[in-house]
């Protein structure tokens, strides 16, 4: 699952070589490591048992592009992989951002 990650980075950089586009992958970068932290923090948090970051704002990072991030954390810290109703939504995000890059990807297939 880990490389799944990967896929939206290297179609930014694909996209970037083919028409000079950067700011995807820019975006998605700087989403990812901005989410990655989030949840490092929360993960923190959570063992000292301080004040901890709502799920609500969590998704919404992961949902505005930091997803890969968050799979990232998800399997080096593991945070966020217990709780039923939270893997629901963050798969949920997941696999409708995918469905997103998909018809983005095969944009030209079917503007011809």
């Amino acid at each position: 699952m880990m490389a799944l990650a990967l896929l939206p980075l290297g179609w930014a950089a694909w996209l970037g070589v083919q028409s000079g586009l950067w700011w995807p992958l820019a975006l998605i970068l700087l989403m990812s490591l901005l989410t990655l932290a989030a949840y490092a923090w929360d993960k923190r948090q959570a063992i000292r048992g301080g004040w901890r970051i709502p799920e609500a704002r969590l998704h919404l990072l992961e949902l505005i592009g930091g997803w890969p991030g968050a799979l990232v954390a998800r399997h080096w810290l593991r945070h966020k992989t217990q709780k039923g109703s939270y893997r629901l939504r963050f798969w949920a995000i997941v696999w409708g951002q995918l469905l997103l890059l998909g018809i983005w990807v095969s944009r030209p297939l079917w503007l011809a």
